[in-house]
């Protein structure tokens, strides 16, 4: 039984991926949360239409998990187009990206998810794609004979994603007509959110179990759905209950080693280690990585950025410092 509860509340299965898929909402009405945005994307939506025309490119920022990849598939329902998905780093060459872009008919929508990771060759590739829809290929390049051709391309939206807007150079970001930061979303939409997956997984669930998981989602509407899977296999596995209670979330977050302000075992750890380490900071990104056994993208993506929301972490000129809050924090577990 042990260890059917540690695969129920540990193991992402491709199940669970297909179910993550499902619960992802098809249209603008059905998005909670980022209501600036929704609102900015229903009139360039409504006026691209009228227009006849494909929407103009768009970039989506953010920390992991709160929606962009959503939005981009709601964008391609809403303007009844076809997407074609990739990522940064899934495209290597100039060549790569030519397939794709050639087979893009009018109106399509391309999603490059961690855009700020295309090579610098290949982002070169994309200005003329993305600014006149033509691209431009050598032919017998390093001969005599070498001559460029101009190849049109019909008229598509690119839609870009990206953790680290800063990464990003400024004629790529340039080029893109629409932009929006992704915020973390508050307790009350997330829980809204967990109450709408739990009707689509035809799970019942208690309203103050629906708040307390809310308030350990880290503002994050993925790990909002991922909690509630989980106590859902929790439920039915070791409680055998046909419903989710306040009860079976406690004990589900505690078998998960989920605190009540949503910190894991690797945020604890990482508060841990500048405490006693480097006496509450300010530490360098480098060292606290190196300490903690992650990578810098790790920390900087995952990582901090809930720390920093949630007011246990700040960032100085020095490096990083643990807050009051974090302290205090910190003797209560």
């Amino acid at each position: 039984m042990e260890e059917l509860k540690r695969l129920v509340l540990n193991q992402e299965t491709e199940e669970d991926q297909v179910v993550s898929l499902s619960l992802r909402p098809e249209r603008l009405d059905d998005f909670v949360g980022q209501a600036e945005l929704v609102k900015g994307l229903k009139v360039a939506i409504t006026a691209a239409q009228k227009r006849g025309e494909p929407l103009e490119h768009t970039l989506f920022s953010g920390p992991p998990g709160l929606g962009k990849t959503s939005l981009a598939h709601i964008i391609a329902n809403e303007m009844n187009a076809r997407i074609t998905v990739t990522s940064g780093p899934a495209i290597s060459r100039s060549g790569d990206l030519m397939a794709i872009l050639t087979n893009l008919e009018k109106g399509d929508v391309l999603f490059i998810d961690e855009i700020h990771r295309l090579p610098k060759t290949v982002e070169e590739f994309l200005y003329p794609a993305i600014e006149d829809f033509k691209i431009d290929f050598i032919i017998d390049k390093n001969t005599p004979y070498a001559k460029t051709i101009n190849f049109p391309l019909k008229p598509f939206t690119l839609i870009g994603a990206t953790t680290r807007s800063g990464l990003l150079t400024t004629p790529l970001h340039d080029r893109f007509g629409i932009f929006y930061h992704l915020e973390f979303y508050s307790h009350e939409a997330l829980g809204q959110i967990i109450s709408t997956s739990a009707e689509k997984l035809n799970v019942r669930i208690d309203k103050d179990a629906c708040l307390a998981m809310a308030q350990r989602a880290r503002g994050t509407p993925r790990i909002a759905n991922r909690l509630l899977r989980r106590c859902r296999d929790w439920a039915q596995v070791n409680s055998n209950k046909d419903h989710i209670d306040l009860k079976v979330v406690d004990e589900a977050m505690l078998a998960l080693r989920i605190d009540a302000q949503g910190l894991d075992e690797l945020d604890r750890r990482l508060l841990k280690i500048i405490k006693t380490q480097y006496n509450g900071g300010p530490v360098g990104i480098e060292a606290l990585a190196a300490t903690l056994n992650e990578e810098t993208d790790t920390i900087e993506d995952v990582i901090e950025p809930y720390l920093l929301k949630a007011g246990f972490l700040r960032r100085t000129s020095r490096g990083r410092e643990l807050t009051s809050m974090a302290i205090d924090h910190l003797k209560s577990i």
